[in-house]
C-alpha cells in the first residue's frame, strides 16, 4: 500500500481530562510518528501538537480519528504521496 508523509496538527483545549487519552493513542501509532513537537498556549487555554508522520492512509486516518473523536481535540492533517 502507499505511504504518505505529511504533517498532523492537534489542537486540545481540555487538557487535564485529555492528555493521558490523547497520549496513549500516539504511543499505539508510534511507529507512524517521525516526530513530534507540543507547545502549550496559556492565553488562549489551548495545547497544540505538531506531529511528522510517515504511514498508510489507513494507519494516519485511524490515529486522526480516534484523537478527533476526543471531546475538546481538534485534528487536521497535509499528507503527500512518496515514491
Amino acid at each position: 500500500m502507499n505511504r504518505r508523509i505529511g504533517t498532523v496538527g492537534v489542537i486540545i483545549t481540555q487538557r487535564s481530562s485529555q492528555a493521558a487519552l490523547v497520549n496513549g493513542i500516539l504511543s499505539e501509532f508510534g511507529d507512524i510518528i517521525i516526530g513530534r513537537m507540543g507547545i502549550p498556549y496559556p492565553p488562549a487555554g489551548l495545547h497544540i501538537l505538531s506531529l511528522i508522520v510517515h504511514g498508510t492512509t489507513d494507519e494516519i486516518g485511524a490515529m486522526t480519528g480516534k484523537l478527533g473523536a476526543l471531546e475538546g481535540v481538534k485534528v487536521k492533517s497535509a499528507l503527500q504521496k512518496i515514491a
